[in-house]
């Protein structure tokens, strides 16, 4: 009897619409995206640690992870870009701990199943994933790790002296052109499109909750040289997940010009590929100086300016593919730059709130500019004061190769409020 009125209630869920918008798959229309025929703009966030907290192993908790996905589903946050793939062992420095993949093929079953649980409640409060299933950079193992695993030898993380960031980089484009790691790479994709979710039973390529499958975080050449190498990589890699997968949305993960050896030409072919759906691009004001940290209120102007000629340049490549675009990652640190709830946000808010009114304004006009998901959903998570670095056992703010909580927003910022306004306009713009 009990199972009969749980299927009926089911039932009545989803004819009742309780599910939200997400029912259906996310597909592209020429320059915009669209549900069952509606247009689909959004404001989301990005939540790489997501899987981790879904799971019951270590660094699972998954009564905090419902209480951000809630919080996230209040401000109308239905879009969240979660990473997929981060590689192991979990004893390395300013590494995602733990690892999805322990070693080439050897995975965590309790991230597996954390991931499991993770897509169910989101399909329960119709929200959508962007899952990324690599990462250029060292904080979730990525290129370097596959190099690692292959006889590249140790990996020259930036962060542990006498390593420079142009060490790590000159190490980690290896990648590209190494065929075993390339190979390892293309069997993880195979693995996690080839599952099934524990929690609905459902094929991982069958279910509607996953929008994209992205192919790594910010995929670099690092060189000139291996431009070519990039450009084949992505292209293998997308037609080998179309192979796979008719239903779900493929992209880059690229930042746009600045991760593609400052050309926008790259950039343009990458995503002329007609096995990527859509483009991205991701801005840093921070790390690209044109925001000085001492001075933030005095530069905030000088970074709006740059991003938005920034986003035009690419909004022109999108126009010209006519394909969509999304602005999938940027951020901004708290006005004086520390990390405690207690340090404002005013410029930050002002940051965002351009970036929000521009995805407000692609909507009313249906132009290219589709979503954006802000950099990073830190919720009810806090720094530990006086720790600048993420430690075994804290909870998941910034990835542990920045300062924890540097671009976090929680849910007692006054960015909340904008977020939730911003995406009602939007809501009664496509209705």
């Amino acid at each position: 009897m009990k199972k009969q009125l749980y299927f009926i209630s089911f039932l009545l869920l989803i004819t009742l619409g309780a599910f939200g918008q997400g029912t259906g798959f996310v597909k592209t229309n020429g320059e915009s995206f669209e549900i069952n025929g509606k247009p689909y703009y959004y404001i989301g966030a990005n939540f790489w640690c997501g899987a981790i907290l879904g799971s019951t192993g270590e660094g699972g908790n998954r009564t905090l992870l419902t209480k951000e996905l809630d919080e996230m589903k209040k401000l109308g946050i239905n879009n969240i870009r979660i990473l997929a793939g981060a590689e192991g062992p979990d004893n390395e420095p300013f590494r995602v701990t733990p690892a999805l993949q322990i070693a080439p093929g050897k995975y965590n079953e309790a991230l597996l199943d954390g991931l499991d649980f993770l897509l169910s409640e989101m399909k329960k409060r119709g929200q959508y994933a962007i899952l990324y299933l690599n990462n250029a950079w060292d904080w979730s193992g990525g290129y370097a790790q596959y190099l690692n695993w292959n006889g590249y030898g140790k990996i020259p993380y930036p962060l542990v002296k006498p390593n420079t960031w142009w060490d790590f980089m000159r190490f980690s484009s290896q990648f590209l052109n190494c065929e075993k790691c390339k190979e390892q790479y293309w069997d993880h994709v195979r693995f996690m499109l080839g599952r099934t979710n524990k929690y609905t039973g459902m094929k991982y390529i069958d279910d509607p909750t996953i929008m994209t499958w992205e192919i790594a975080n910010e995929p670099r050449a690092f060189l000139k040289e291996n431009i070519p190498a990039l450009e084949n990589w992505i292209k293998e890699t997308a037609a080998l997940i179309k192979s796979l997968d008719k239903n779900h949305l493929i992209t880059t993960g690229t930042e746009g010009q600045q991760g593609c050896q400052d050309s926008l030409l790259l950039f343009e072919r990458l995503h002329a590929d007609p096995n990527i759906d859509y483009l991205v691009m991701h801005i840093w004001p921070k790390n690209w100086s044109w925001l000085n940290t001492r001075d933030i209120p005095g530069t905030i102007d000088l970074s709006i300016v740059n991003t938005n000629k920034y986003m035009e340049r690419h909004f022109e490549i999108a126009r010209k593919l006519k394909k969509p675009i999304v602005l999938e990652e940027f951020g901004l640190p708290r006005d004086s730059f520390g990390f405690s709830a207690n340090e404002p946000t005013v410029c930050r808010d002002k940051y965002f709130q351009n970036a929000f009114a521009q995805i407000v304004k692609h909507a009313k006009t249906k132009d290219v500019l589709a979503g954006c998901n802000f950099w990073t959903w830190g919720g009810f998570s806090r720094p530990i004061p006086g720790q600048i670095y993420w430690k075994k056992g804290d909870n998941y703010l910034d990835p542990p190769v920045e300062e924890q909580g540097l671009n976090s927003v929680y849910n007692t910022d006054r960015t909340i409020e904008m977020i939730s306004r911003y995406n009602k306009e939007i809501r009664d713009i496509i209705k």
